[in-house]
């Protein structure tokens, strides 16, 4: 693989770089690692990365590695650039045969989304969107169960993803992470729906298997001086008549990550936490409430989806790099099939794509038209 972005100073590139290589099936080969050629260059030297295949800019990149011999090139190339700098480079690497990997959102725009999926379209690529969350096992054990049909009809979901660090103006104190993050010009129109409130509802539909059709937002900025919401929550309606409420707040203050999701149905629910990922609860209304725990040695009951993204005995804990190496290792085996004209397997094609990237900029969309419009809110009346 070829790297745009992530250079030495870049959390997101090293997540990426540690994911890729965990299973031995992915090399780095090649990176325009940076905007600031020094630090490009530096980086490469950092990464052990040849001279000549250390680049100073995206379109310098693509341009050589398109032309060296098919065996010696990348075959895909990861961005994991600020938003507003996914879509070129996305673009870009398809025109040229290169498959992607981009970081979500996938675009700054709903529009630029769907020229991706027609370019994709267009050339047969392939391309993973990192959903983290859907690569943990126990998430995979969840969708796996609600799509058996023993939980019943879903009714209810309910997801939340609960972070602290914005609670102060920490982009104005020389954090550059907070400092992209709620810049409109880099970011896009929302922050904290656009970052984490994505997760939040992509979970929510990869478990439940059902779209969002509908939806009733109020978006909030907490900290004074801040350009982008930090805050927020949303009424859901979903297919086949189930209903949600999803939260996402970036100034919880003490919180780390707290990503949960509830699903209820006709005969009993399941609850999953991020910050204790091996872990599913399943909960039912004519029996005791049951703990699945994640672990490679229970084939005997755990789903094949379950137990492909699991790498240790049970007891092991497997967390947020193993998930993301999940999804890279899912579209390696899948891209290592498709180069070879074999046919890849269900549980590795069960990776976010296209289609995910699409519904999430869909859901930045309408999250923000629902906020700035007054329908469906009632004055409180005392």
């Amino acid at each position: 693989m070829g790297m745009i972005g992530g250079g030495k100073d870049a959390f997101i590139g090293a997540i990426h770089r540690i994911a890729a290589n965990m299973d031995g099936l992915i090399e780095l080969v090649c990176g325009a690692l940076s905007i600031h050629k020094e630090t490009a260059i530096e980086s490469g030297r950092i990464l052990f990365l040849p001279e000549d295949r250390t680049y100073t800019s995206y379109e310098e990149m693509i341009t050589a590695e398109s032309k060296l011999p098919a065996d010696k090139r990348m075959d895909f190339v990861t961005i994991v650039t600020p938003n507003f700098a996914h879509f070129a480079p996305a673009m870009m690497a398809l025109d040229h045969g290169f498959n992607v990997v981009i970081e979500k959102p996938i675009t700054f725009t709903l529009d630029e989304a769907k020229q991706l999926r027609e370019k994709l379209e267009e050339t047969g690529l392939m391309l993973l969107l990192t959903h983290t969350y859907s690569g943990y096992p126990m998430v995979k054990e969840a969708k796996q169960i609600v799509k058996g049909g023993s939980l019943g009809k879903v009714r209810k979901i309910y997801v939340e993803y609960i972070q602290g660090w914005l609670s102060k103006l920490s982009e104005r104190e020389g954090n550059a992470q907070a400092a992209w993050r709620t810049d409109p010009s880099k970011s896009g129109k929302s922050g904290c729906m656009g970052d984490i409130g994505t997760h939040a509802a992509h979970l929510a539909e990869y478990i439940s298997g059902l779209k969002i059709t509908q939806l009733n937002a109020s978006l909030n900025v907490v900290v004074e001086g801040r350009m982008l919401d930090d805050d927020g929550a949303i009424l859901l309606r979903f297919e086949d008549k189930a209903t949600g409420v999803l939260t996402a707040s970036q100034v919880a203050a003490g919180e780390e990550n707290a990503l949960k999701i509830r699903v209820y149905g006709e005969n009993g629910s399941l609850e999953w936490a991020q910050q204790e990922p091996n872990t599913l609860t399943l909960k039912w209304i004519d029996k005791p409430a049951q703990t699945i725990r994640a672990g490679g040695n229970y084939g005997d009951r755990e789903s094949t989806y379950a137990v492909h993204n699991t790498r240790t005995p049970g007891g092991h804990p497997e967390g947020y790099l193993e998930a993301f190496g999940n999804l890279y290792r899912n579209f390696a085996l899948s891209l290592q099939a498709k180069l070879n004209g074999e046919q890849p397997k269900a549980e590795w094609l069960d990776f976010p794509g296209i289609e995910d990237g699409i519904r999430g900029m869909a859901f930045i969309e309408n999250v923000v038209a629902s906020n700035n419009s007054n329908e469906k809110w009632t004055d409180y009346i005392v």
